[in-house]
């Protein structure tokens, strides 16, 4: 079986010129990876061999690092041969693993797993061959490893500053906006005044720009997290009213002729009914808040804060040229970012299953 084109179909001469040009200017460990590459781009090309496909650019990686002090700065012809077969043999075999669909569910899982941190790891290994090979300054775009370095060196720090921005304002501006947004959307649907009302009200918050309510509540809340959490607030209310409005109203009118048919009142029908219809709508405002609320935090910390945060960290190692620190906070503001949305959507797994969304 033949390799598909583009992705693994231009592996092959990659692969073959980065290893004779690995030969031609000589690297011991570029030229190992260019030959694994090689070996492994033929096995795949006549058999059935994405596996070897993956193994074999997973050696050729571990290769290029390896020899990356030797060609950093001046990378060759060679060097960036084997970069780009890895990257396609690499590319293909994660396709391929994506396409699969086992049969078991522990593959299922283990396959959902899997892909998207094959993906990643392989953005990181490619990140650290281009901007070591090539040299770039690190004051551009610093590498991996420094960046990590750099976590690894300053976890006091950035504990810190995740107390002060996340543990504080975010989760306190997130409980409070989502719970009024949530309250309100309820307020709103039961009264048509509050409709004609409230709700342009809403909208007219929503458009509010961030960069002008964060130095109104630095005045009126101080320096400290209650600021920033004020700005969480009001930039995860309207999500939160929105979405929960839209799933009050998802019930259809045979839903609503059931009910009645039941005599249940108005309690009732939006408790047993409405409330569990509109759980998806409201569960996709709290993922949309999670990134929401760390990003207005962190934004509102540059127009006023105490010495630590993460927002205050990054707006003061940028002007120190400190660009490693940047993107350390970076990181952990995606990692904690990605954490609450996984969390919340974990939650909401276990609680809608029975939406059509989760059905095979």
């Amino acid at each position: 079986m033949t390799l598909p084109p583009p992705l693994a179909g231009l592996a092959l001469p990659a692969a073959v010129v980065g290893t004779i040009g690995a030969v031609a200017a000589p690297g011991f460990g570029v030229v190992l990876a260019g030959l694994a590459l090689l070996a492994s781009a033929l096995w795949a090309a006549t058999r059935r061999g994405y596996w070897v496909e993956g193994f074999g650019a997973l050696v050729a990686a571990a290769l290029l690092l390896r020899a990356l002090p030797a060609v950093a700065d001046d990378a060759g012809i060679g060097f960036w041969g084997c970069v780009l077969a890895a990257w396609l043999l690499a590319w293909h075999a994660t396709t391929t693993l994506s396409a699969w669909q086992p049969r078991a569910a522990w593959l299922g899982r283990l396959q959902a797993v899997l892909v998207p941190l094959l993906f990643g790891l392989w953005l990181l290994v490619l990140w650290e061959l281009i901007v070591r090979g090539a040299g770039v300054p690190s004051i551009l775009l610093p590498a991996p490893s420094a960046i990590g370095a750099r976590i690894a060196g300053s976890l006091p720090i950035l504990w810190a500053d995740f107390q002060q921005t996340y543990l504080r304002a975010v989760l306190t501006g997130y409980a409070i906006g989502c719970s009024v947004g949530f309250v309100a959307a309820l307020l709103i649907d039961r009264s048509p005044f509050l409709t004609r009302g409230l709700l342009p009200v809403g909208n007219m918050v929503s458009a509010l720009p961030i960069i002008g309510t964060a130095p109104i509540m630095v005045m009126w809340f101080g320096f400290d997290w209650h600021s920033k959490a004020a700005v969480v607030v009001v930039m995860t209310f309207f999500p939160m009213m929105v979405n929960t409005l839209a799933g009050l109203k998802a019930a259809s009118r045979i839903d609503h002729d059931l009910m009645q048919t039941y005599a249940a009142s108005y309690g009732q029908t939006l408790w047993k009914m409405r409330l569990p219809l509109a759980m998806p709508f409201v569960f996709n405002a709290l993922k949309i808040n999670s990134t929401l609320a760390l990003i207005g935090a962190i934004v509102a910390e540059f127009f006023g804060s105490p010495t630590v945060g993460m927002g205050f960290r990054i707006s003061t190692e940028i002007g120190r040229m400190n660009i490693d620190m940047v993107w350390a906070q970076i990181t952990m503001a995606a990692v904690v970012g990605s954490a609450s949305y996984g969390l919340i959507a974990l939650i909401e797994r276990g609680t809608t299953f029975w939406h059509p969304s989760y059905r095979r």
